[in-house]
């Protein structure tokens, strides 16, 4: 079954879906918090976090697997203790006409991480971690250079990973707002993009104040 026919003439699924077809609800959505805080987790302990029966969380799970939500588990390392202590960004300018030989080049660079097709100034982003300055210098000017495919590349040095989570989902902002609203009544912040109007009264009482 082709994807069009699947999905209509826009090639993706309905809003609020996922995958094949499976509802993505709130308790689906709670599975993938859990998971992602230990995706090593038991189902009975699973179940217990989620609140529901042990056969509902594995019926649950498993069809979260079967649709593709659930791509699958890998270990999360430290790369510098691996000996990969450099991670740079590479941005790509590709030729136009060469894309299938640009991606034939990469997927034989064991170096990189991940890469994306990007708007804006550049086609593409690289991610690599090695081990050190020079090789990112020589993937670039000996390795990226040589393929005919790239026309151009700038690299950006990651200095700190700040942040990094291993997904994000759609009632995260939603969790965080109430603490974020508290926050800021507390400390009489004005939300960013917000205005907060001043009395006749009161600003008259404060100019005469500092006056």
């Amino acid at each position: 079954m082709s994807e069009i026919s699947r999905y209509g003439a826009s090639g993706r699924p309905p809003a609020g879906r996922i995958g094949i077809g499976l509802e993505l609800d709130d308790i689906h959505l709670k599975i993938l918090e859990v998971l992602r805080e230990n995706g090593r987790i038991s189902v009975a302990a699973l179940a217990e976090r989620v609140g529901i029966s042990r056969a509902n969380a594995y019926t649950r799970f498993e069809a979260l697997r079967a649709d593709g939500a659930i791509k699958g588990f890998t270990a999360e390392i430290d790369h510098v203790r691996a000996g990969l202590g450099i991670t740079a960004l590479i941005f790509v300018t590709v030729r136009q006409q060469m894309w299938k030989q640009f991606r034939a080049e990469l997927a034989r660079m064991p170096e990189v991480e991940y890469c994306a097709i990007t708007t804006g100034q550049h086609d593409a982003m690289i991610q690599v971690r090695v081990a050190d300055v020079a090789e990112v210098h020589a993937m670039v000017t000996d390795r990226l250079a040589n393929i005919p495919a790239v026309k151009a590349t700038e690299t950006v040095f990651i200095l700190d990973e700040v942040l990094k989570r291993p997904y994000v989902l759609p009632g995260d902002r939603d969790r965080d707002r109430p603490a974020r609203r508290a926050a800021q009544e507390t400390s009489g912040e004005v939300p960013l993009g917000k205005m907060r109007f001043v009395g006749a009264a009161e600003g008259r009482a404060a100019l005469q104040k500092d006056g």
